[in-house]
């Protein structure tokens, strides 16, 4: 997915956002900027934004020397979280329909997003719980993802921010946790998360871990480590949390689901759905065509670089 003309104001947003959260100096605050702005100037648009906030927060950490501003945040909202956990878990054990029931946690954790707002109230995440249990979901998509976890030998499942990884527990409890691999990002960005994350979450022990090699907000495949695209190509089924897998992964041919609570207009038009609305979204693989033979090397030869984390 390409970067649009709108995420231009919240890439300033956030940027301004993160140096005022980490320094009190306003000659770091104008540094930052208009470095900032001089990037998004420079760069081609046919980019995904997950591209271009990545180079966005090499140049907060390197300007105000803070390897990763939203620590503090990351903590709480696993505590915030595991606090729920408890009433969660026994809430998807005595649904009708438990998995079901994991589907629509799992994407109410994605509203636990500081890349589209700095600040979230606790009460915030509650009330995504709520309207998650009750609101409406794509049965089509639910009962395909269904058949395709059932069926699927390898399972790679792709999170996205801290917190949200506890909610992604609740569905990775609710499949054949042998054939689950869990992927987290290679180093802090924003609230994405890392291995930390999963220790956080209680999930060292119960699955395979793996981080994509990446400190982009999404995966992009030709930034990330090789073992890590092997894996994306050639397992049965990915499933994708957050706006930015989504953004990332749009075009990436195999069995994908991306599940998601949308909240950005411009997802909201790519998806054709409303700012707010849960989205769990399949993309199969295309049909005969086999497994493509390197989808990160063919990106590579259009001459992007690879990007080193930190």
């Amino acid at each position: 997915m390409q970067t649009y003309l709108e995420c231009v104001p919240c890439f300033v947003r956030q940027t301004l956002d993160v140096a005022r959260m980490v320094t009190g100096d306003p000659v770091l605050h104008d540094e930052v900027l208009r470095e900032t702005l001089r990037l998004i100037a420079e760069t081609p648009f046919d980019r995904p934004p997950p591209w271009i906030a990545q180079r966005i927060h090499h140049i907060l950490r390197k300007i105000t020397g803070n390897a990763d501003p939203y620590d503090l945040a990351k903590r709480h909202s696993n505590d915030l979280a595991l606090s729920l956990y408890p009433k969660l878990k026994e809430r998807v054990r005595s649904s009708a329909d438990p998995f079901a029931t994991a589907v629509r946690l799992a994407i109410a954790g994605n509203v636990i997003d500081f890349g589209c707002r700095t600040e979230l109230d606790d009460e915030e995440v509650h009330q995504a719980v709520a309207d998650a249990l009750r609101g409406p979901l794509d049965e089509s998509g639910l009962a395909d993802l269904r058949r395709a976890v059932e069926a699927a030998q390898d399972i790679l499942y792709l999170a996205d921010n801290a917190g949200e990884i506890v909610f992604d527990r609740l569905l990775i409890e609710e499949m054949p946790m042998d054939r689950v691999t869990l992927v987290v990002r290679g180093g802090p960005v924003i609230n994405d998360a890392t291995r930390d994350d999963v220790a956080a979450a209680g999930l060292n022990s119960q699955v395979r871990v793996m981080d994509n090699g990446s400190d982009a907000p999404g995966t992009i495949p030709e930034l990330c480590a090789p073992s890590f695209v092997a894996r994306l190509e050639q397992s049965d089924l990915v499933i994708a949390k957050g706006q930015g897998n989504y953004e990332t992964l749009n075009d990436f041919d195999n069995n994908m689901f991306f599940l998601l609570k949308v909240k950005c207009p411009v997802i909201a038009r790519d998806a054709d759905c409303a700012v707010g609305q849960m989205v769990l979204c399949h993309k199969p693989r295309k049909r005969g065509e086999g497994r493509p033979p390197s989808q990160a090397g063919r990106l590579r030869d259009r001459g992007l670089p690879r990007a080193q984390s930190g």
